[in-house]
């Protein structure tokens, strides 16, 4: 699904991305986890095509970056990020913004049938949106929006769907909901590869067979999750001693400076 070997990206003379390996196959969904400026982002561009690595390769859905068409390419992935959310018009229907992914456009200028219309609704449906479909893209919650951008990427059906920090902004209840959705999705034997991305551990859920750990980017580690949330990597990985927990098939970390300071 994905191959990246030894890639180097720079910007003013900074190394953004110093020598990343990363695979993901068919059956697998990742975390990819890091801090703010970790790359993750960086990493997302280049396997979009949206920038190009001063040196390494990249081959994502059997196609050889140098060798392929990336526009074409790009229909098979999906992206959600929150740069996207803010492109919309405030005035478009929620009908409009998920129709309009299916040809990869901010708006929907394309004429749709009367299929495209009910596959749409079917995804709102599955995502528990369909009673929204009809309302303003710009009266809808933060959450519900999130849910909306999503079922707007699976629109096309994409091979391989990229959740870059989705739950950013939401409150508790809201990201649970939002994550008890993408479980739901990753279940579906037919559907998308997952790209989970995001720098709080509670949100990496069961589903997410692998994660990839970045720092100053770099790959930190990478692996099999229940291998890569230990204790002992995970300290590693922030630099500083963390308590883990695990409950309910998550794993949820504290500073042990401040757990200690509680008891």
């Amino acid at each position: 699904m994905i191959n990246v070997e030894n890639v180097i990206f720079s910007r003013n003379n900074k190394d953004i991305l110093k020598n990343v390996s990363w695979s993901v196959n068919k059956g697998e969904h990742w975390c990819l986890l890091g801090l703010n400026g970790s790359g993750k982002t960086t990493l997302l561009n280049v396997i979009n095509g949206y920038i190009w690595p001063m040196k390494g390769k990249v081959e994502v859905l059997g196609n050889l970056f140098g060798q392929t068409n990336i526009p074409e390419l790009r229909k098979e992935i999906g992206w959600v990020s929150s740069s996207i959310q803010q492109k919309f018009n405030e005035t478009d229907t929620v009908l409009e913004v998920v129709l309009s992914g299916k040809f990869a456009s901010i708006g929907l200028y394309e004429h749709v049938e009367n299929n495209e219309i009910e596959h749409a609704k079917s995804i709102l449906r599955m995502l528990n949106c369909e009673k929204l479909q009809f309302q303003n893209y710009g009266v809808i919650s933060q959450g519900e929006r999130q849910r909306v951008l999503i079922a707007r990427a699976l629109m096309s059906s994409p091979k391989l769907l990229i959740l870059d920090e989705p739950c950013n902004g939401l409150d508790l209840i809201a990201r649970e909901q939002l994550l008890k959705y993408i479980e739901k999705i990753a279940e579906n034997p037919s559907g998308p590869t997952l790209i989970y991305v995001t720098h709080h551990v509670e949100e990496i859920l069961p589903c997410f067979t692998h994660s990839l750990l970045m720092r100053e980017g770099e790959v930190f580690s990478q692996g099999a999750t229940q291998e890569q949330l230990t204790e002992a990597n995970l300290s590693s990985f922030f630099q500083h001693p963390v308590a883990v927990q695990v409950q309910q098939n998550r794993t949820w970390i504290a500073l042990k400076e401040y757990a200690e300071e509680r008891r």
